[in-house]
């Protein structure tokens, strides 16, 4: 079954990157445009803390009307983006 599952993998990535499947298969997630507040929000909770745990990420994210994987990659992005400045 481990043998098998490399290659299922593999497959299943090959159709989904096959022009024609792309048509059909699933959609990638549009961009979210972040509101200036949504933004400005963000940034000074990532002033205070660098990494949120669960329980804030989720009071952020009712606060803001945003998904907890959008706080979550935003923070995941911004923390790279200061690496890249420092």
């Amino acid at each position: 079954a481990d043998e098998s599952s490399g290659y299922e993998s593999e497959s299943a990535g090959g159709e989904r990157t096959a022009p024609a499947e792309g048509l059909r298969g699933r959609q990638r997630r549009a961009r979210t445009a972040f509101t200036s507040e949504q933004v400005c929000q963000l940034e000074k909770t990532f002033q205070g803390q660098k990494y949120l745990g669960a329980s804030e990420r989720r009071k952020l994210a009712a606060a803001l009307q945003l998904s907890e994987i959008q706080i979550k990659t935003w923070f995941q992005n911004r923390r790279m983006k200061l690496k890249r400045q420092i």
